[in-house]
């Protein structure tokens, strides 16, 4: 089952300055695709909108409810599960490094001071004569002069 994170932000009343754009409905549309755009960069979803009711001080004593736009986003949640099985892959990882036999190179170049003696190990077999082709049993066979 998957887990969400949530965020609820306040929709915008009103649409910014945009150079080219003069509809004021246009300039609201870009302001709010900006700003889900910017959401999206940061890994969350749009869901949806909700209007819904607050309220607020009206003066000394009274209170009014305002009624407020909301836009409503979430992310995946890295749940626990998640996290042991990278935990789990990492050590798996570092097992698999550590269980393979390091193979150690002899250096480039000997210190000057030591002098490095040849060695001499088993000699390489000779080559093999190479064989001729035996001939197919489907080719005729040139006659025998004789």
């Amino acid at each position: 089952m998957a887990h969400y994170d949530y965020r609820a932000i306040p929709a915008p009343t009103k649409g910014e300055k945009i150079q080219g754009v003069k509809a004021p409905e246009a300039r609201f549309a870009q302001t709010v695709e900006g700003l889900l755009n910017a959401q999206a960069a940061e890994g969350w979803e749009y869901m949806r909108s909700d209007v819904l009711p607050s309220d607020e001080r009206a003066g000394l004593t009274s209170t009014q409810t305002i009624y407020r736009t909301l836009l409503i986003f979430r992310r995946a949640k890295a749940t626990p599960h998640d996290a042991a099985g990278e935990v789990i892959q990492a050590a798996q990882t570092a097992a698999e490094a550590a269980a393979q036999p390091q193979r150690r190179e002899p250096p480039l170049a000997a210190p000057p001071t030591q002098r490095v003696e040849p060695t001499r190990g088993d000699p390489a077999p000779a080559p093999s004569p190479p064989e001729e082709p035996a001939p197919r049993p489907d080719t005729p066979q040139p006659p025998e002069k004789g």
